[in-house]
């Protein structure tokens, strides 16, 4: 599959996800979340950002929403929960936040 940004073809796998996380910039993510029906603001790309520099700094991990609530938190200088990010992304800040942020799909339940 692919998804095709400013003249662009960019591969996605079969979840939507990239597989080369170094194609994704903002007007990829843009592209990602329209998919979604989810139009981005500078919260979303504070989590996007925050969810790639956990990956690209910690070996390829990415956090579940237990530790993406507690980021969140010391980056907006305010108490953050489940819904507030869930607010942000319906489909699961460690999923659709992910995904959106180009980083390649996990499974897993749960977020603690």
């Amino acid at each position: 599959m692919a998804l095709e940004v400013n003249g662009k073809s960019i591969e996605t796998d079969a979840n939507g996800n990239l597989t080369d996380p170094g194609a994704w910039d903002e007007d990829v993510a843009r592209a990602l979340a329209a998919e979604d029906n989810i139009e981005l603001t500078q919260e979303h790309f504070d989590v996007l950002n925050y969810l790639r520099t956990e990956y690209l700094d910690n070996g390829g991990e990415q956090p579940m929403e237990r530790a993406i609530n507690k980021g969140m938190s010391k980056i907006w200088g305010r108490k953050i929960t489940s819904k507030d990010l869930y607010n942000l992304f319906p489909g699961a800040p460690s999923k659709q936040g992910n995904k959106i942020a180009g980083l390649p799909y996990i499974a897993r339940k749960g977020g603690y």
